[in-house]
C-alpha cells in the first residue's frame, strides 16, 4: 500500500467533504466556528472572499455542501431521520448579524491599471468577475438591461424567499468597487461590443428563455398560460400581481416550485403541480419539495401532459396520461384549471451573438469552451454561469465567475490561461500544551436545529413577506456545535509512535487500525473501509513493519487519539485552504501587462 501524500493540496481538502462538495469551496467549518464564537463580521468575511453573496445563499443556495456533510453520516445510529449541519442557514447568520463594521474589512481596488473589462449581463458569475476584477485595478463595467443589478437572483427568485434589499445590499458591496454600472444597456451585438476596444468581455448573460410545451390547445389558450420564468420576472416587477382561482404548475425544478408558491400567495385557491417523473426523481431540491407541501401544494408525479383542454379559447383544464412508475402507460385524466404556468426548463439564447463573430457554438447552442478556463473560441471573450454550459444554480456561478477573472487576468498578463494555479494549503497544529487543543473537540449529541417560519396566515398573504425568519443567536450556537471540524485534520507521524494502540482502543468509530502492509487493507481493519471515494490515511515506517491505516470517511475528528497518544504522534492540525482568486498570487511571474 502506498503512502498516503498528505501534502497533496487536494487530500485534506476532500476530508473537508463540505469544502469539497461546495463548488466556490467555501471554508465551512472556519465560519461556523467563528458563528459559535459571535464573530459575525469575521465570519462574513470568510464567506464574502469565498462565495461573493452569503446573504442570498443563506437562504437560496442549492446547498451542495449538506448532501456530502460527515455529520448526517454519523447520526445514522442516533436518529430516526440523520440531518446534516444547517450549513445554508448558518451562512445566513453571518449575514443578518454581522455590524456596519464589516465594511472596514473590504480591501480598497488597486490602482487602475488601464485595461477595461465588459461583463454582459449582471447576474451573480458577472458580478463575481466584476468584484474580483475591480479589485485587481481593473476598469469592469457590468452591462445589463433591467434597473438594477442581479440577474436572475433578482428576476426569478420570489421576494417570500429572499428579500430586495439583501440582494440590493450584496450587489452594492461590488459595485461600490468602482464598477462601472450600466443600467438598461442590454447588449443587442457582440460585433458591436467588440469593436469598442474592450481588452476582455465575460459573458454572464444567463439561460434567459424559458422552454414552452408545444401541445394541443397551447396557441388557442395562450393567454392563461405563462412560461415560468418569464412569469416569476413579472410577478417580481409588480407586473402580475393575481392569478385566476385554479392553477396548475408544470414541472419538478425549484423554478416550478417558485411558481407554485408564489400563485399561492397571489390568491389562487387551489394550486397543483404536476410532473412526469416520479416524486424522488424530481429536480427540485428536497426541502423545496417540502416547503411546497407545507402550504398545502400537492405534487402529482407520473403525469405526463398531454393537452390543455379549453372553450372558445377559455383555458378549462390539462389532460394527463397518468404513467406506471416502471414506465407503463395508464390513464388519462383531466385537472381542471383557469391558468398553467409552464416550468419545463430553461435554454440559452445568444441572439445577440452574431455566427460570424469568431465564437463557435455546438450542437446544443452553447458556445464552445476551455471546460478549465471558461474561454471560448475568441480568446478574450469568456462565459460563466448558466450561459457557459446551461442551466445550474447560484453558487456555480459563482465559482464560474471566479475561475474566468483569473483566466482574464492570466490573458492579460500574457501567461497561459489554461493553467490553473495551485491552491494555497496551511496545515497548522492547534496544540496549547499536554493533550490539549485549541477547539472543542466535544461531540454534541443534539439533532438539527429546525428554521423558525412566519405565521402561515401572515406569510401566505403576501408574496413581500420572507417565510423563513432565520436562527436566533442561541439556536445559532446549538447548530455551530454540531460541526464536526472536519478541517482539523488528525495527523500522524510514524516516528514518534510506539504502538501502544491507545489510539485504536479510544477511537470511538474503529477508524484506526495497525496491521500487516499487504493487499485487501480495507477489508482488513476494525471497521471495513467501504466508501472508496473517500481516501485511507496510511503511514508506514512503523518499527514493527505494520502499517496505520485510518478510515477518513467516518472519522468524527473528536481529537481523542491525540489526547490519549504518550508520545504525541497524533496531532491536531487545522487545514486552511485558499483558492487562488485573480491578482499576483494567480500568476506565473510578476510580469508587466500585455502591451504595456
Amino acid at each position: 500500500m502506498q503512502r498516503t501524500d498528505i501534502s497533496d493540496p487536494a487530500y485534506f481538502h476532500k476530508v473537508v467533504d463540505c469544502q469539497w462538495a461546495c463548488p466556490a469551496h467555501t471554508p465551512v467549518p472556519e465560519y461556523i466556528r467563528l458563528i459559535a464564537q459571535g464573530r459575525h463580521d469575521e465570519a462574513y468575511w470568510v464567506n464574502w472572499v469565498s462565495n461573493v453573496f452569503p446573504g442570498v445563499l443563506g437562504r437560496t443556495c442549492d446547498r451542495p455542501c449538506e448532501p456530502a456533510c460527515r455529520r448526517g453520516r454519523v447520526e445514522e445510529k442516533q436518529a430516526a431521520k440523520p440531518e446534516p449541519v444547517a450549513i445554508c442557514r448558518l451562512k445566513r447568520v453571518a449575514a443578518d448579524s454581522k455590524t456596519d463594521e464589516f465594511r472596514a474589512l473590504i480591501p480598497k481596488p488597486a490602482a487602475r491599471n488601464g485595461r477595461r473589462v465588459a461583463c454582459v449581463g449582471a447576474g451573480p458569475a458577472s458580478l463575481a468577475v466584476a468584484r474580483d476584477l475591480a479589485l485587481e485595478g481593473y476598469a469592469v463595467t457590468v452591462f445589463d438591461g433591467e434597473a438594477r443589478p442581479g440577474g436572475f437572483i433578482r428576476t426569478q427568485i420570489p421576494r417570500f424567499r429572499l428579500p430586495e434589499r439583501v440582494i440590493d445590499e450584496e450587489c452594492g458591496y461590488i459595485l461600490g468597487l468602482g464598477v462601472e454600472w450600466r443600467a438598461g444597456q442590454r447588449v443587442e451585438s457582440m460585433k458591436e461590443l467588440l469593436a469598442e476596444g474592450w481588452d476582455a468581455v465575460f459573458v454572464g448573460c444567463g439561460a434567459p428563455r424559458g422552454r414552452d410545451l408545444a401541445l394541443p390547445g397551447r396557441q388557442e389558450a395562450a393567454a392563461q398560460i405563462h412560461v415560468g420564468i418569464d412569469w416569476l420576472a413579472s410577478v417580481s416587477f409588480g407586473h402580475v400581481t393575481a392569478v385566476r382561482p385554479r392553477v396548475i404548475v408544470l414541472g419538478g425544478g425549484n423554478t416550478a416550485m417558485d411558481c407554485c408558491r408564489s400563485a399561492r400567495r397571489l390568491g389562487a385557491a387551489s394550486v397543483t403541480v404536476a410532473v412526469r417523473s416520479g416524486y424522488a426523481q424530481m429536480k427540485a431540491s428536497p426541502w423545496e419539495k417540502e416547503d411546497a407541501e407545507h402550504e398545502g401544494i400537492p405534487i402529482l408525479d407520473f403525469h405526463v401532459p398531454l393537452a390543455f383542454e379549453h372553450v372558445d379559447g377559455r383555458l378549462t383544464g390539462m389532460r394527463f396520461r397518468k404513467v406506471q412508475p416502471g414506465g407503463g402507460a395508464g390513464e388519462e385524466v383531466v385537472l381542471p384549471c383557469d391558468e398553467v404556468l409552464i416550468a419545463v426548463g430553461q435554454e440559452n439564447a445568444f441572439p445577440w451573438i452574431e455566427r460570424d463573430a469568431g465564437i463557435a457554438f455546438n450542437e446544443q447552442g452553447l458556445p464552445v469552451l476551455d471546460a478549465a478556463s471558461f474561454q471560448s473560441t475568441l480568446p478574450h471573450v469568456f462565459f460563466g454561469g448558466d450561459a457557459a454550459f446551461g442551466p445550474k444554480n447560484i453558487i456555480t456561478a459563482v465559482a464560474h465567475g471566479h475561475e474566468a477573472a483569473v483566466s482574464i487576468d492570466r490573458l492579460l498578463h500574457g501567461e497561459d490561461v489554461a493553467r490553473r494555479p495551485p491552491p494555497h494549503v496551511n496545515l497548522v497544529s492547534q496544540k496549547m500544551g499536554i493533550h490539549e487543543w485549541s477547539y472543542d473537540n466535544a461531540v454534541t449529541l443534539e439533532l438539527r436545529s429546525k428554521v423558525p417560519w412566519a405565521a402561515a396566515e401572515r406569510a401566505l398573504a403576501s408574496i413581500k413577506v420572507e417565510v423563513e425568519l432565520g436562527f436566533d443567536a442561541a439556536t445559532a450556537l446549538k447548530e455551530a456545535r454540531r460541526c464536526l471540524n472536519c478541517d482539523v485534520q488528525t495527523v500522524f507521524a510514524p516516528k514518534l509512535c510506539i504502538e501502544c494502540d491507545a489510539c485504536v482502543d479510544i477511537c470511538p468509530m474503529d477508524c484506526i487500525t495497525f496491521t500487516a502492509d499487504g493487499p485487501d487493507l480495507r477489508a482488513r481493519l476494525r471497521a471495513p473501509a467501504t466508501n472508496e471515494a473517500q481516501d485511507l490515511y496510511v503511514e508506514d515506517g512503523l518499527k514493527t513493519g505494520r502499517v496505520m491505516a485510518k478510515d477518513e470517511d467516518v472519522c468524527l475528528h473528536c481529537g481523542l487519539c491525540a489526547e490519549r497518544c504518550p508520545t504525541g504522534a497524533w496531532d491536531m492540525q487545522k487545514f486552511m485552504l485558499v483558492t487562488a482568486k485573480a491578482g499576483a498570487a494567480c500568476r506565473d511571474h510578476a510580469v508587466r501587462l500585455v502591451g504595456d
